[in-house]
């Protein structure tokens, strides 16, 4: 077994490049001044976006935590969007680089409810009355969670950098949960009210866009994330994406995006799901049967229009010498060749108390996996 250094496949994602001695520099124009950007040579796969360094952070970047519940739907909303954009901007093409138009204050209050105070608020207001309030009435449930941003550049025939489309990520609320009189309640928000008030946030956020400077022209991608529920250990998927051409102030149409994460083993007896839970079963029966001083094994599946794509399994350790781990790895290696295709992507970790102890990754197609043991 080969001793081989692995890039998580998240970090790709994010920014799909790494730099090198034989960077190209080019310089950007921004509405302020110019500036040097350095864009890498490397792109590592085509799927992958290049990203401008110095790298820069989107201002509404800090106000994820708070807003959406877990861990993993913080991943896949920007993910998610980067995945989606690539129906739009091409990463041949374009440049990554986070959101920089839509302000802090512009994205506190978006966030907020429509009030006097804040007519800006793009989720609907409270609509009780005072009666209402005294009775105890809860208020109507706040649909708009998260805004993501993305930038797209192109280079220009002068070989500058500028501005080439903007993508928006709006994450929505399946379930409002507030808390009042120190109780927490919550309320689950029907699909149909998601897809509308999702389109109607989009076309006004696509109208304050073009009101900024430089964004007049620009193509601008909105793409509406339903948000999973709090405790869950899968995320939640974009639903519909649509695209607001330049110099037009509203979404001119929406396409439906057939995504979805499973958790495998799986108690759903759907035809599209059975197949790959026996092969995840049998996988989990004979890692159980080698090694048995482990918690779980846990897959989560990434499905588009209906068939699985990946396969990313966790699978936490409580013995801890070198030995035993290089031989589990071994043999977990193994196992992936046996039990599942290859048109499937395939990701094992394998963690303990001490942190990540190895990696395991065998793309689609691919005959051998991709092995890392941690030192």
């Amino acid at each position: 077994m080969k001793r081989i250094w692995w890039i998580p496949v998240s970090l790709l994602l994010l920014t799909g490049c790494v730099p090198s001695v034989s960077d190209d520099t080019e310089v950007l124009n921004t509405e302020e001044e110019v500036e040097t950007a350095i864009i890498p040579s490397i792109q590592l796969d085509a799927a992958y976006y290049r990203t401008l360094l110095p790298y820069k952070e989107s201002a509404t970047r800090g106000k994820i935590i708070n807003r959406i519940y877990s861990r993993y739907d913080i991943k896949e909303a920007e993910s998610g969007l980067l995945r989606i954009s690539q129906h739009q901007f091409s990463p041949d093409d374009y440049y990554f680089q986070e959101g920089q138009k839509i302000t802090d204050e512009d994205a506190t209050d978006w966030l907020g409810r429509k009030t006097e105070e804040n007519p800006l608020g793009l989720n609907p207001a409270d609509g009780r009355t005072a009666a209402q309030k005294e009775a105890g009435d809860h208020p109507s449930a706040e649909i708009l969670a998260h805004i993501v941003e993305q930038n797209y550049l192109v280079k220009t025939d002068n070989e500058t950098i500028r501005l080439g489309g903007v993508s928006i990520g709006l994450a929505l609320n399946s379930v409002y949960y507030n808390t009042s009189d120190g109780a927490t309640y919550e309320e689950s928000v029907p699909q149909a009210q998601l897809d509308k008030e999702g389109k109607r946030m989009a076309d006004e956020i696509v109208k304050r866009l073009r009101e900024k400077e430089g964004m007049k022209d620009v193509p601008i991608m909105v793409g509406l994330f339903k948000q999973n529920t709090r405790g869950a250990i899968a995320p939640g998927t974009y639903f519909s994406y649509g695209v607001a051409p330049g110099g037009q102030g509203a979404v001119a149409n929406w396409n439906a995006v057939n995504e979805e994460y499973v958790i495998f083993p799986s108690s759903n007896t759907e035809e599209k799901y059975r197949a790959i839970d026996t092969k995840f079963r049998n996988f989990k029966q004979d890692v159980e049967e080698y090694f048995s001083n482990f918690t779980s094994v846990i897959g989560t599946g990434f499905y588009q229009d209906d068939q699985i794509r990946k396969m990313q399994i966790d699978i936490p350790i409580q013995f801890y010498g070198s030995a035993e781990v290089i031989g589990f790895t071994q043999y977990l290696t193994g196992l992936v060749l046996e039990h599942f295709p290859e048109n499937i992507q395939v990701e094992i970790s394998v963690t303990s108390t001490n942190g990540p102890e190895a990696l395991i990754l065998r793309k689609i197609d691919q005959t051998e996996p991709v092995v890392h043991i941690y030192d």
